[in-house]
């Protein structure tokens, strides 16, 4: 069978077993788009399938997008990587404090050794956190004061300071914690740059590279193209949400929302994502358009983690960098034999990242190929401890493997 066909019948039985509300694919290699396939409904009700320009959202794949934005300005001298953002542009993390345990009492805490800086907050090393990851009082704490992860009324500048005001959970520099810290450093973009974060995105990245249907606020013409969210119910069957996990998204953002989550909150399309992903292949560049420095795109793409951070890190329990290490945004294969598809599997340099929404992307360098997933299910931490949710995984593995066929039998069946 052909691989296009492949990925479109390994699709449809997800969809038709309640699995998978639907999802689309794309993969590119040796310089063209050599395979693309959708299945299942970004409507169900309404039976509007899920088409190549359905804009979904991605979730955390909105974090290496801000942090090639960042870099845009790391390229321009605006900051160092090992500058403390309290020196000039977030003095409310000047006096930090540390948590003697992540799950123990507020008040009880160190002072923090040293300032957070911005390679910190680019590879996770901050010590921020999610409360959704806690058990203690630092769950309630973090929701209190920061609002939803994706949609929260918290004014920007009031985001900042009350995160600032909460305990970290480790050391700055000491672990890799996964956290909201793509979250500030893009709100810290925003502070640079005098204007609001997705008009900073647009300017310096959406526009260069053609990338008109990512957006934290889609269009109102463009709307009728969204994937709907869908979850489980208590009964593990397949439902709209219009409401994100732990109330991080609203069933409709309002247009005067000032929040812009850098970590999660964009919406893209399979073709938009891959303008981005192009700049992995081509050492920042995407043909004649350079968004970043061919040094700067090195930098970005190394492990900037130690051997024992690497040991260390963890999602959810789970181990993350067995074959991986990290650099600034994206997760960097470092050992193919024990790279796992989940966060990106392939040679030596592959990199990528994936979201809680089941997008996933990934950029070989040496293979020169892109692959990209993208669909919308939403679950709850708790579902997905009892086994609902997670057969996306088990579709985006599928995925890996057919898509990572020849690029000739791929290329006849576009």
């Amino acid at each position: 069978m052909p691989s296009v066909d492949a990925i479109k019948a390994m699709l449809e039985p997800f969809v038709r077993d309640g699995e998978l509300a639907g999802a689309a694919t794309l993969t590119w290699r040796d310089g063209r788009v050599v395979q693309s396939a959708t299945a299942g409904w970004r409507d169900m009700a309404a039976g509007l399938p899920v088409e190549r320009n359905t804009i979904f959202r991605i979730a955390s794949l909105s974090k290496p997008i801000t942090s090639v934005v960042a870099l845009t300005l790391l390229d321009e001298g605006r900051f160092a990587l090992d500058e403390p953002i309290s020196r000039h542009w977030a003095p409310e993390f000047a006096d930090m404090r540390v948590l003697r345990d992540p799950n123990g009492a507020l008040d009880e805490t160190d002072p923090a050794a040293r300032p957070i800086t911005f390679e910190d907050l680019l590879t996770h090393r901050a010590g921020l956190t999610y409360g959704a990851f806690h058990r203690g009082p630092l769950a309630r704490a973090y929701a209190d004061a920061l609002g939803g992860d994706i949609d929260s009324d918290v004014l920007p500048d009031d985001w900042i300071a009350r995160l600032a005001a909460l305990p970290l959970i480790d050391q700055p520099g000491a672990g890799f914690h996964y956290s909201a810290s793509v979250d500030l450093l893009g709100l810290l973009l925003a502070r640079m740059e005098s204007a609001p974060l997705g008009e900073v995105m647009r300017r310096r990245l959406f526009a260069p590279l053609g990338m008109r249907n990512t957006h934290f606020n889609v269009p109102v013409g463009d709307r009728h193209r969204c994937a709907k969210m869908y979850g489980f119910d208590d009964a593990g069957k397949l439902i709209e949400r219009p409401t994100g996990p732990g109330g991080s998204f609203m069933a409709e953002r309002p247009d005067d929302m000032a929040f812009e989550s850098g970590g999660q909150g964009l919406w893209s399309t399979v073709d938009d994502f891959l303008a981005f992903a192009r700049l992995f292949l081509d050492g920042g560049a995407m043909g004649a358009v350079r968004i970043l420095k061919s040094e700067t795109m090195a930098l970005m793409t190394t492990n900037r983690l130690s051997d024992a951070q690497r040991t260390s890190g963890r999602l959810m329990g789970m181990p993350l960098f067995a074959g991986h290490g990290f650099g600034l945004g994206v997760a960097v294969v470092l050992d193919p034999e024990r790279a796992d598809s989940f966060r990106c599997k392939g040679a030596i340099g592959t990199v990528g990242w994936p979201g809680a929404f089941g997008g996933w992307w990934q950029a070989d360098p040496v293979a020169q190929s892109i692959m990209i997933f993208l669909a919308h299910n939403a679950v709850e931490p708790a579902q997905m401890a009892q086994g609902l949710g997670l057969s996306v995984w088990s579709a985006i593995s599928q995925f890996h493997a057919i898509g990572a066929g020849s690029a000739a039998e791929l290329a006849s069946h576009v």
